[in-house]
């Protein structure tokens, strides 16, 4: 196995139900007011966002540590937005190094009876431990957006 056939294996996959609709969870994550609420895991909330969600628009989200203060800068650009089905969208870490290097997020949307299935792939990962690291941030940050949905869709 070469290493770009290594790399290409190692993408992030989540899959999670969301008891809310779908048009909810897209705007969750498509405006940046609900996103402020969610995004980061909870030792990191984002304390800055911008969401410009359409082609060629730019996302910019500041994650700061509830441990030590430390602000982590990420970003990218939408490559695809078909609300409410589909996004993609590139994401870096604005760091030196392994961190820094760029990949693709792409997220899709499913309807299943008043709630929604979201398929999120993160790809490509130089390491296994970058990859693995991701899953549990964006596992601590898919529970906050569960936590979110919840208050949101309660009269």
């Amino acid at each position: 196995m070469n290493a770009d056939s290594k790399t290409a294996d190692r993408a992030l996959v989540i899959q999670r139900v969301f008891d809310a609709p779908r048009d909810l969870v897209w705007k969750a994550w498509t405006e940046s007011a609900h996103a402020m609420n969610w995004w980061g895991p909870r030792d990191h909330p984002a304390r800055h966002i911008e969401v410009d969600a359409r082609v060629g628009g730019r996302w910019r989200i500041c994650l700061r540590s509830t441990e030590n203060g430390r602000d982590l800068w990420q970003g990218g650009v939408f490559r695809e937005v078909v609300a409410p089905e589909r996004l993609v969208f590139t994401f870096a870490w604005d760091e030196e190094g392994e961190r820094g290097d760029e990949n693709v997020v792409t997220l899709t949307f499913t309807e299943q009876g008043g709630k929604t299935l979201m398929t999120f792939r993160q790809a490509p990962f130089w390491s296994d431990d970058e990859r693995d690291g991701h899953q549990g941030g964006w596992g601590s940050a898919f529970d906050r957006l569960d936590d979110l949905l919840e208050k949101e869709k309660s009269p």
